[in-house]
């Protein structure tokens, strides 16, 4: 299960589902046109039309002018140059000591009204002062629409139409495909420097971690810490891991996962049950990190951990190329620096 990470340290929840969304349609309509799943964007007097991930068209009579955003998702827009856009965003946004949260990557949120900082939190009164245009965030379930409060979702739809990005089950690269298609549509220049710089970069760090994977071929387990369970992840629907092992990476499948398929639990006792080379930890500030779990002993037995062989795990992904590459940066600096202790 995946549930938003003010809700549960596993983040892991199902939100209300319904409708459905192949696989096989949302990777053609990752391919980089503009097909079924793009849009006309691009002028801004003319009419405007894109179909998301649930198939829904949405049309409007001009380019989107004013959108609000799940953070991670107005982040990733940010990142290829639809920030312009962004009026407001919901979620995860500030910290308590006032900092950006880190989902909200370089999106200036002292520039965008916040009409929630966490789960349940998403103020209606004040996203129909904004008079958004569109309303645009991640769909990690079919046809449930991320941190859309279920009690007031029927509200909100009818202030303005949605887009929602499938955001797992499908490998990280092509969502990040997704998320430019959706920024083209709405006006932005992927040719900008900015962007091509980036994904420069995506693509070098890419290779690189291929390179370290094959030369270091330890074993790695995502996972996520909290008071009364140990979670192993599932690399065969979250999207940055089925993108790691895509490139190479010897992620561990656990073998009894729950019912949505995301993840293992494990009671802190069998916390050792997958013997791994290096721990990819769940890094949200709802998790417990390695000075917390240092108090629980069965943790202290790992052999990653008494390797010292640990490193943070983004499990929410910023679904841009500047959002990725320092993600498979950072795995591949673990990987190289890795011994095999099982």
């Amino acid at each position: 299960m995946r549930t938003p990470r003010s809700v549960s340290p596993s983040r892991r929840g199902i939100l209300a589902a319904g409708g459905a969304v192949g696989i096989g349609a949302l990777l053609a309509a990752c391919g980089g046109g503009r097909g079924s799943g793009g849009g006309n964007g691009g002028v801004e007097g003319g009419p405007w039309s894109f179909t998301d991930d649930r198939k829904q068209k949405v049309s409007l009579p001009h380019t989107p002018q004013r959108i609000v955003a799940f953070t991670g998702t107005a982040a990733a827009l940010h990142d290829f140059g639809a920030a312009d856009r962004i009026v407001g965003v919901f979620g995860p946004t500030k910290l308590p000591d006032g900092k950006p949260d880190p989902q909200a990557g370089d999106l200036d949120v002292d520039k965008v009204a916040i009409l929630g900082n966490a789960y349940n939190q998403f103020n209606v009164e004040k996203y129909a002062g904004l008079s958004p245009d569109l309303l645009v965030t991640n769909m990690y379930e079919p046809g449930a629409l991320w941190f859309v409060p279920d009690d007031s979702k029927d509200k909100i739809a009818k202030l303005a139409p949605s887009v929602a990005v499938t955001s797992s089950r499908v490998p990280l690269d092509r969502i990040v495909a997704r998320y430019a298609q959706l920024a083209t549509a709405l006006g932005a220049d992927l040719k900008a420097k900015k962007v091509a710089d980036a994904k420069a970069r995506f693509e070098k760090a890419a290779e690189a971690l291929r390179k370290a994977a094959r030369a270091h071929p330890v074993k790695v387990l995502a996972c996520s810490g909290s008071a009364d369970l140990f979670y192993a992840s599932n690399p065969g629907i979250n999207a940055d891991l089925m993108y790691f092992r895509s490139l190479g990476v010897d992620l561990i499948a656990p073998d009894h996962l729950d019912k949505a398929g995301y993840f293992e639990s494990l009671s802190w006792e069998n916390a050792d049950k997958y013997q791994a080379d290096v721990l990819l930890l769940d890094n949200r500030t709802a998790t417990l990190q390695p000075k917390d779990l240092a108090a629980k002993p069965a943790w202290n037995k790992l052999p990653a951990v008494k390797a010292g062989q640990i490193t943070p795990w983004s499990s929410e992904p910023r679904f841009s190329y500047a959002g990725a590459a320092p993600l498979l940066e950072s795995l591949t600096k673990a990987i190289e620096g890795a011994r095999k202790v099982n």
